[in-house]
C-alpha cells in the first residue's frame, strides 16, 4: 500500500503555539533557530536573527518579535529602545525545523541603521514582483512617511506639513482641485501625476493624526463584504 499520509515538507508549519515548538530543532543550532524575518504587507525581507525557546515563547505570548542576541547573551524585544517594534501575524516553521519565517507589521523601521531592511533596501523600492515592478509603492511611501514622522528631519517638506496642519491642509484641497481640473480637461497624464500628488498629501495628513495607510485597507475590506 503506498504511503499517502502528508510528510514533514507538505504538513502545516504554523506556530501557533508554545506547543508547536516541539516541532522546531533547536539541538542543531546549539538551542536556537534561524529567524527569518518578512514584512507581511510588501514582501521585503528585513532582518535575520536568532531565538531559542524562551524567545519564541515571548513573541508568541506577547504578538511582538523577541530574539536571542548572540553578542550580548541575553534575549531582547525588538524595538525595546527604539520604539520600532514588529507584530507578528504568523510564524512557520521550514520542512528541517530548523529555521522559522516570521511575517510582521514593523512599526518604523527595522535595521538600527534607520533604513526599512538590514539588507539595505531603504525605501523597500529594491523589493520587485516577478514582472519587474514595485509590490506596492503605497506601501513603502507610508512607511517612509512613518520614519519622517518619528525623526522630523531638518529641511525635509514631510517634516514642513507634518507640523504645519494649515499647510498641509491646504495642500490637500489644492491638490485635490488640480486633479478635478485635470479630469475635467482629460489631461491624462496631468490626472495621474495630480493623483500621485494627493495619495502624497493624503497619508501625510493622515500620518499627522497617527493614522496609517492599513485603517483605510482595513475600512475598504469591511465595506467589500
Amino acid at each position: 500500500m503506498t504511503d499517502t499520509s502528508p510528510g514533514p515538507s507538505s504538513r502545516d508549519r504554523t506556530i501557533r503555539s508554545v506547543d508547536d515548538l516541539a516541532e522546531l530543532d533547536f539541538d542543531k543550532g546549539d538551542g536556537l533557530v534561524t529567524v527569518v524575518v518578512q514584512d507581511d504587507t510588501t514582501g521585503s525581507v528585513l532582518m535575520v536573527a536568532f531565538a531559542d525557546r524562551a524567545a519564541l515563547t515571548l513573541t508568541l505570548d506577547s504578538g511582538e518579535a523577541h530574539f536571542w542576541s548572540r553578542s550580548r547573551e541575553a534575549l531582547w524585544r525588538k524595538g525595546e529602545t527604539s520604539g520600532n517594534t514588529l507584530a507578528v501575524s504568523s510564524l512557520r516553521a521550514d520542512c528541517d525545523g530548523d529555521t522559522v519565517l516570521a511575517l510582521v507589521k514593523p512599526a518604523g523601521p527595522t535595521c538600527h541603521t534607520g533604513t526599512t531592511s538590514c539588507f539595505g533596501n531603504e525605501t523597500a523600492l529594491d523589493f520587485r514582483g516577478a514582472d519587474g515592478r514595485d509590490t506596492d509603492v503605497l506601501d513603502t511611501l507610508d512607511r517612509t512617511l512613518l520614519a519622517r514622522a518619528a525623526e522630523r528631519p531638518e529641511g525635509s517638506y514631510t517634516t514642513r506639513l507634518l507640523e504645519d496642519a494649515n499647510l498641509r491642509l491646504k495642500k490637500l484641497g489644492e491638490e485635490s482641485a488640480e486633479l478635478v481640473a485635470a479630469l475635467a480637461t482629460g489631461d491624462r497624464e496631468r490626472a495621474v501625476e495630480e493623483t500621485a500628488d494627493l495619495f502624497y498629501h493624503m497619508l501625510v495628513a493622515l500620518r499627522a493624526e497617527g493614522i496609517g495607510l492599513d485603517a483605510v485597507r482595513d475600512t475598504l475590506r469591511s465595506r467589500s463584504r
